[in-house]
C-alpha cells in the first residue's frame, strides 16, 4: 500500500521514489467539494503518486489544485509531467518559483549541480503550462465541510517556500521550513542548502508556531505530533549549528572537520549519525548539501562583519 489516512478528510502516499519508503510524501485532502494534492513529488514518483490515487478512488478528473511549497525537484519537480494526467487541476506555488516551473531548463541545470547523482534519482522536471498557474504568497482556499487551507510564506529555506495550515486537524505542512523529520528516530534534522537564509528561517518557524498547530505534516517524511514543541526545537538546533559552523568557519576547518564538530555536538545528529551516512540520498542532502548552506552562510556574515 501506498497510502494511508491520517486525519479528517486527509491522506499521506508514499512516494518511494528511487525505491526508498518514508522518504517523499504527497498528501491529499478530500471533501465532497474539493481533491488537492500537496506536493507532487519528483518527476520519478509520478507513476507511484497516479497509483496512490488510483488505491483512494480518486479520479485524475477529480483534482482540482496541486500547491507544491517550492519547486525543488523532490517537492514540485514532477508537477509538469502529473498535470498531463490531470486535466482539471492548477499549481498553486509561490510567485518566485513560477518562472521556473514553466520554463524548468535552468531548475534542472541547478540541481544538476547542486545534487549530483540525486538530480538523476528524481528525474528532469517538464514544464508547466502558463495558464495553469495559480501564484499567491498569501490567501485562504475554502475546502469545504466547512475547511480551510491556509497559504502563508516561510522563508528560509528557499526564498518562494510555502507552508499551509488546514483547519480540519489543526496540521501545517511546512515543505522544508520545520526540517527532515525521520519518523523510526522521532527526531528532526535541519534541511538548509546553500543559500540558506537564517534569519528568515527563524522568522518562518516563529510564524509557524504563532499558528499552534497540533500536527506537523513533513514531505520528508509524515505526521508528526506536539507540533508546537517539535518547532521550538528546531529552532533551538539551527541556532546550535549557526554557533558550531561559526566558530569551525572563524578557525578555518576543513569541511570534513565541520561535519565531525556538528555529528558530535548535536545529540540529534549523533543519534542519526550511522543511518544518514549510510544514505544514499541522506548523505547527499541531510548532511553534504545542509552543513555547506550553513558554510556559506557562515562566511558571508563573517564577511559583512570584517568589511
Amino acid at each position: 500500500m501506498h497510502t494511508k489516512q491520517i486525519g479528517k478528510n486527509l491522506y499521506l502516499i508514499d512516494l518511494e521514489t528511487g525505491g526508498y519508503k518514508n522518504l517523499i510524501g504527497s498528501y491529499v485532502i478530500k471533501t465532497d467539494k474539493k481533491t488537492l494534492l500537496i506536493e507532487s513529488g519528483p518527476t520519478s514518483s509520478i507513476p507511484n503518486l497516479l497509483c496512490g490515487l488510483a488505491e483512494l478512488k480518486i479520479n485524475p478528473e477529480e483534482v482540482d489544485t496541486v500547491a507544491i511549497t517550492h519547486i525543488h525537484l523532490d517537492h514540485g519537480g514532477g508537477v509538469g509531467t502529473l498535470l498531463k494526467h490531470l486535466p482539471n487541476a492548477q499549481v498553486l506555488v509561490h510567485p518566485k518559483g513560477v518562472p521556473h516551473i514553466i520554463d524548468p531548463e535552468k531548475l534542472w541545470l541547478s540541481s544538476q549541480s547542486v545534487l549530483g547523482f540525486v538530480s538523476e534519482i528524481f528525474g528532469k522536471p517538464e514544464p508547466v503550462p502558463q495558464n495553469r498557474v495559480i501564484a499567491m504568497t498569501e490567501g485562504t482556499l475554502n475546502l469545504g465541510d466547512n475547511g480551510t487551507l491556509t497559504i502563508f510564506e516561510t522563508l528560509g529555506h528557499a526564498s518562494h517556500n510555502l507552508s499551509f495550515h488546514e483547519s480540519f486537524n489543526n496540521g501545517v505542512f511546512p515543505g522544508d521550513a520545520a526540517g527532515t523529520y525521520f519518523q523510526d528516530f522521532d527526531t528532526v534534522s535541519p534541511t538548509t542548502p546553500h543559500p540558506f537564509y537564517l534569519e528568515a528561517s527563524l522568522l518562518s518557524l516563529d510564524k509557524l508556531i504563532n499558528y499552534r498547530p497540533s500536527l506537523l505534516y513533513y514531505s520528508h517524511f509524515g505526521k508528526a505530533g506536539d507540533a508546537v514543541r517539535r518547532l521550538r526545537g528546531y529552532k533551538a538546533q539551527l541556532l546550535m549549528w549557526d554557533k558550531i559552523v561559526q566558530e569551525a568557519v572563524k578557525q578555518s576547518r576543513t569541511f570534513e572537520q565541520i561535519t565531525e564538530c556538528v555529528f558530535t555536538e548535536d545529540p540529534v545528529m549523533s543519534k542519526l549519525s550511522a543511518f544518514l551516512r549510510n544514505h544514499k540520498i541522506y548523505a547527499k542532502t541531510a548532511i553534504e548539501n545542509s552543513l555547506s548552506g550553513f558554510i556559506e552562510y557562515a562566511k558571508k556574515t563573517q564577511d559583512k562583519q570584517a568589511s
